[in-house]
């Protein structure tokens, strides 16, 4: 399942590697805009298979910031 971002914002922080094992809910990635910082979590539980953003990598709402192969 691919996890996209809601809104164009900045990488601040990436919470989890790739091969990571993940719960629904768990935090992947946390993005800043306008000085908030926004979770992007986990839909579903499963195992990362890919992380495709970096920090500080400017990113636009729609654009996929993970892949979870679902458990």
């Amino acid at each position: 399942m691919e996890i996209r971002a809601e809104l164009t914002a900045t990488v601040w922080k990436v919470v989890v590697e790739q091969g990571a094992i993940v719960a629904e809910g768990d935090e992947l990635v946390i993005l800043e805009s306008m000085k908030m910082e926004i979770p992007v979590v986990a839909t579903v539980a499963g195992t990362v298979t890919e992380m495709r953003v970096g920090e500080e990598d400017r990113i636009n709402e729609g654009d996929v910031v993970a892949v979870i192969e679902s458990a």
